[in-house]
């Protein structure tokens, strides 16, 4: 059986019954109509069903799914590895003739079984997405890697036997290739498919969030940070944020955010690599490391934000985000700038604090329990050792002095900047990191003259899903 994406078939097995699923349309039909479709296939009780397509496509395992979801055992159903490409391959006949409709088959629909699929409210309660493409699973030939590789692959994203696993896509057919991949090849038990994808989600009447970037909590934006800043909250206690300002002392005396604790860029790089003396500086200065750290610069990602961001991580820091608007944005935008500096220390008396105004709220100093993270800052490139190969990135606006041995990507973080400082879209990331040559399963270790360069591709691959992303200061 062979599920095509429209008429148009390069030549088909002979004997092959033909599945058009694009001309069914992406309405999910009644039980009555699915199970007449199905026995129009010729489909009847304990027949075995070999489902192919091209090869490296998704219209075989979505067929393979309607087919499981809707009663047919996993025992009689087969998908031909590598599909008609790797037929042809193996010199397979191939024919032009269509073969003429088989009798109808007497299959009846007993079950749905509904544990292969997730609904919207269950769905919804998902924190966030991991980018794995219908690519990811198939090699160079279109057969599917292997089960150890795809295994492999799902650890390098963090993802666990243990785990229930909610597929998406689009439109609910992509979203077949990994599932099929977990759930018949790597033995992930609990895969599932979210059939109704993006296009019930992102037509539901409550606007439900989506985004781009794999991590877009990295990224905050001014009225957010007002919000959650204002002194009410403050003098309340709620507020568990700090706001470290890494411009230079004098700059940050003409005017900056409310309640900015200022740690200059050039702090956190004489302080690379030394994880517990930065933190002997940070807890008498008012940073929290059980609270979130918004990082404020001149522009968006610059080098010394993006050095504050790679110690912060280093340090162990919980949640750790960058402004993507200047202080000269956010005073544009009518909101609050000062000049006095941030009170650290005990907070105010119960009197001063209920006048809500800013220069009567202090930030509490605390005591930074510095957890450390190995493989965040090396010093020594081949002491690591990743699931993947080693791919050094070299990061800076300048060809580095020093170049290691091994595979190396040119990729200046210039290239990956808008002239604002703030990230290009997701799309043109994309684009950006795969023409470079940057692969999507590696250890990566960036690296550049300068430190702070460096760190800004680490930024930009952890904003779009790298789980293995290392600086390498030399």
């Amino acid at each position: 059986m062979h599920p095509s994406r429209s008429s148009t078939w390069p030549g088909r097995i002979p004997g092959a019954v033909g599945a058009d699923l694009y001309r069914y349309g992406v309405k999910e039909p009644s039980r009555a109509v699915m199970e007449k479709r199905i026995q129009s296939w010729g489909v009847s009780a304990g027949r075995k069903i070999v489902v192919y397509d091209q090869g490296g496509d998704m219209m075989a395992t979505r067929l393979f799914f309607d087919l499981y979801c809707h009663g047919v055992p996993a025992s009689d159903l087969f998908i031909l590895d590598g599909g008609l490409a790797r037929w042809r391959a193996q010199g397979g006949a191939v024919t032009q003739e269509a073969t003429p409709p088989p009798p109808a088959g007497s299959f009846r629909i007993t079950q749905v079984r509904e544990e292969a699929r997730v609904r919207l409210a269950e769905f919804f309660a998902v924190p966030g997405a991991i980018l794995m493409p219908s690519s990811d699973f198939y090699n160079a030939d279109k057969t599917f890697k292997s089960p150890d590789e795809i295994r492999r692959q799902l650890a390098y994203q963090g993802i666990r036997p243990d785990q229930v696993v909610h597929r998406h896509c689009g439109g609910g057919v992509a979203a077949s290739v990994p599932w099929f991949a977990l759930q018949f090849l790597a033995g992930y038990p609990q895969s599932r498919i979210y059939l109704e994808s993006q296009r019930e989600w992102l037509q539901d009447e409550r606007v439900l969030p989506y985004w781009t970037y794999s991590a877009p909590q990295m990224r905050r934006e001014s009225a957010w940070l007002d919000g959650w800043n204002a002194p009410m909250l403050r003098a309340f206690g709620v507020v568990q944020l700090n706001i470290v300002d890494v411009r230079a002392a004098e700059k940050c005396a003409l005017g900056h955010v409310p309640f900015a604790i200022n740690v200059g860029a050039d702090i956190f790089r004489s302080h690379l690599g030394r994880p517990e003396k930065l933190a002997e500086l940070l807890g008498p200065a008012g940073v929290n490391p059980a609270h979130e750290v918004v990082i404020v610069s001149e522009r968006g990602l610059t080098p010394g934000a993006a050095l504050a961001y790679l110690a912060f991580q280093q340090l162990g820091q919980k949640k750790v985000s960058v402004l993507m608007d200047s202080v000269d944005e956010w005073g544009l935008r009518g909101l609050p700038l000062t000049q006095e500096s941030t009170a650290v220390g005990a907070p105010r008396t119960a009197k001063d604090t209920a006048k809500d105004t800013a220069k009567n709220i202090t930030v509490p100093a605390s005591t930074y329990d510095a957890q450390p993270r190995a493989g965040v800052v090396i010093s020594d490139r081949q002491a690591t050792r990743g699931a993947y190969p080693k791919v050094f990135v070299a990061s800076g606006k300048a060809a580095p002095a020093r170049t290691p041995e091994g595979q190396v990507v040119r990729l200046p973080y210039t290239e990956l900047l808008n002239a604002d400082g703030t990230p290009k879209a997701a799309k043109d990331l994309w684009q950006l990191i795969t023409k470079s040559g940057v692969p999507r399963y590696a250890e990566l270790i960036v690296f550049a003259d300068d430190p702070a360069e460096a760190a800004v591709n680490y930024d930009l691959f952890k904003l779009m899903g790298w789980p293995d992303v290392k600086v390498w200061v030399n």
